[in-house]
């Protein structure tokens, strides 16, 4: 499972251009992440949980010293979600990349959406996400910028 994590002071997305859901607009005022996440082949219930709390907990916010010192958890921001599958790109050969290692639909839509509830079951007050397979216009003011990837085979296994 692969995600990059954007802190952010405005997120939001459009589907068919017909729907948006946002975090953190114009009127509001706090930080949140935005969050593009793409499943891979053989990701597991233990890599959707270990990428939640990483991410949950990950201390990309600054603390009353200006230190990054605190997490998405500790400042009561929220999240927007987006699947990603073009994150499983292999680009090793030629300049056309593969997406063999991204997880088919029937495999990463259960797991993405487990990652969604299990990020609104550690605390995160707002978890809006896009819609998998979608055509999707994605809008963001990255704040820092902070921009973090989270990559779950470079990180402890998982107990599944």
């Amino acid at each position: 499972m692969r995600a990059v994590l954007q802190r952010a002071l405005e997120a939001r997305v459009d589907i068919l251009n017909e729907e948006t859901k946002a975090i953190l607009d114009s009127r509001s005022v706090g930080h949140g992440l935005m969050v593009l996440l793409g499943v891979m082949q053989g990701d597991t219930p233990g890599h959707v949980r270990l990428m939640a709390k990483k991410t949950c907990e990950m201390r990309i916010f600054e603390d009353e010293q200006g230190k990054l010192n605190r997490s998405l958890l500790d400042i009561g921001g929220e999240m927007l979600v987006v699947s990603n599958f073009t994150l499983g790109a292999d680009c090793k050969k030629g300049t056309r990349p593969s997406f063999s290692d991204a997880a088919a639909p029937t495999d990463a839509i259960p797991l993405y959406e487990m990652f969604l509830d299990e990020c609104r079951k550690m605390g995160v007050k707002t978890v809006a996400c896009g819609e998998f397979g979608a055509d999707m216009k994605v809008s963001l003011v990255n704040d820092g910028p902070v921009t973090i990837i989270l990559d779950s085979d470079k990180l402890a296994q998982p107990k599944d």
